[in-house]
């Protein structure tokens, strides 16, 4: 199958998971809450998005910061500008093809600064491994300071439909993985002797190498510092969208992790988290005796000031990369 037509097919098929759930949403919805999700949106206050966009902003700014700090045990010191760009570009790509702009920002940067690409591949697997761990933990504690609400609404969503769909067929799975695990060594092994082969292993070497960057950090506390500060950033964002409606206002700093951590499953969910990122924030905001119809309100406009805030930058440093790198592409400071 080629490629392109891969792509298209993975595009359709997130954005109709998205679509989806927003139809499964709405379809059942009285007139009367029809109403008041209109309602909820023309009271809100979107002057007061303004902060949150500028947080935004900051939450941006500082991973290309700590994705800079990756790059210097490679011998690389790129522009903080470019840097920049490149996350900027690569998550409006991510808005049209998921995960595509990993690739992208890499390719950015390999092309601007001419910092290996395999390389900036592995710094961003380490990097997206940093995000997980700390999504982990944010889910975690969301759970244990507020046991008695988050965790059971945690294990009714979440862990019983598991257990119910794995059942007692966990040795089944078990068998399949080490069955594919196993087919896979051996198309390695096969494939090892020949030209692509080689090629791949030099690839993958490369792409280890950048991952193990994160382990010859000088800095390593500024990387853990600004991993820490980006989510900090993220809490921000939600706590201070909670202004912008007087029904969500009164909401504290457990809501606010709350929503950060079932929100940020739903932005990885779905076609840029539409769809997924509204209904999770709305059962989310449920729990804290948020009506439906305005927790869904609030979820579609965070979800739209951060989408703006993306396609904004996003366009805004396409066009800047060509106009910061006019000259000839600056060479990169060697460390």
């Amino acid at each position: 199958m080629p490629k392109m037509l891969k792509t298209i097919i993975k595009f359709v098929c997130f954005l109709a998971i998205g679509l989806g759930l927003i139809w499964l949403v709405t379809h059942n919805l009285t007139e009367k809450e029809r109403e008041d999700i209109v309602m909820a949106f023309k009271r809100a206050n979107y002057w007061l998005i303004i902060p949150v966009i500028l947080v935004g902003v900051a939450s941006h700014w500082y991973r290309a910061v700590r994705w800079k700090l990756l790059m210097v045990p490679l011998g690389y010191k790129p522009t903080t500008l470019n840097t920049f760009f490149a996350v900027m570009v690569g998550y409006l790509v991510n808005l049209a093809i998921p995960r595509l702009g990993e690739v992208t920002r890499c390719g950015i940067v390999a092309r601007y600064e001419k910092v290996p690409a395999d390389k900036l591949v592995g710094t961003m697997i380490a990097e997206r491994a940093v995000d997980l761990l700390l999504l982990i933990l944010i889910m975690l504690v969301t759970v244990l300071v507020q046991i008695d609400l988050v965790g059971a609404f945690f294990t009714e969503h979440v862990w019983l439909p598991l257990e119910q769909k794995v059942g007692n067929k966990s040795w089944v799975i078990l068998v399949i993985a080490l069955v594919i695990i196993g087919l896979i060594l051996l198309v390695i092994r096969l494939l090892s002797r020949s030209k692509a082969g080689i090629a791949i292993k030099n690839m993958a070497r490369g792409v280890w190498t950048g991952f193990l960057s994160i382990g010859k950090m000088e800095k390593k506390g500024w990387f853990i510092f600004y991993s820490i500060l980006i989510w900090v950033l993220y809490f921000g964002m939600m706590y201070l969208g909670f202004m912008c409606m007087d029904e969500t206002r009164y909401l504290g700093v457990k809501a606010a992790l709350a929503v950060l951590a079932f929100g940020s499953v739903g932005m990885i969910a779905t076609q840029g988290g539409i769809g997924a990122y509204q209904l999770l924030v709305q059962k989310t905001l449920l729990l804290y005796g948020v009506a439906a119809t305005t927790g869904y309100a609030f979820g579609w406009i965070v979800w739209i000031a951060q989408t703006l805030l993306v396609v904004i930058l996003g366009f805004g440093s396409l066009i800047a990369l060509s106009i910061y790198n006019k000259n000839p592409a600056p060479v990169p400071d060697k460390v």
